[in-house]
């Protein structure tokens, strides 16, 4: 049986660069990284659980459009929109509005989409 999600992998090509968003941009703090050589494997472990693998140890080419999108949830999202905007990083949606979220479509340094999602206020009904 199932148990939980063990990780989400990305492709990367430039570690430094690849490095230099997750950490700086977004803030994650690096667990456990390994290498042999040139090749190495990098994990993020994400506040609340679950982890965010970096590699380029596999041949597969960073992609916006591979199907799998890791989706942050944010505490605001329009203050780290501008600030990843004011970096450079291209956005590949505005926002768009659900009626229990807000999110954006963004990518990181090497090509892979990224999920911005802000949870709206519950509401007493």
């Amino acid at each position: 049986m199932l148990k939980k999600v063990a990780f989400t992998m990305y492709p990367i090509r430039d570690v430094a660069r690849a490095r230099d968003f997750y950490e700086n941009a977004l803030g994650l703090r690096a667990g456990s990284v390994g290498n042999q050589g040139e090749q190495y494997w990098l994990e993020y472990d994400l506040p609340g659980g679950g982890c965010l693998a970096l590699t380029n140890f596999i041949e597969d080419q960073p992609s916006a459009s591979a199907g799998g999108t890791i989706a942050f949830e944010v505490e605001d999202l329009d203050a780290l929109m501008a600030r990843l905007k004011a970096r450079g990083v291209a956005f590949r949606s505005d926002v768009i509005h659900s009626p229990v979220c807000r999110m954006a479509v963004c990518e990181d340094s090497e090509g892979n989409s990224i999920l911005l999602h802000q949870l709206k206020p519950r509401t007493n009904a």
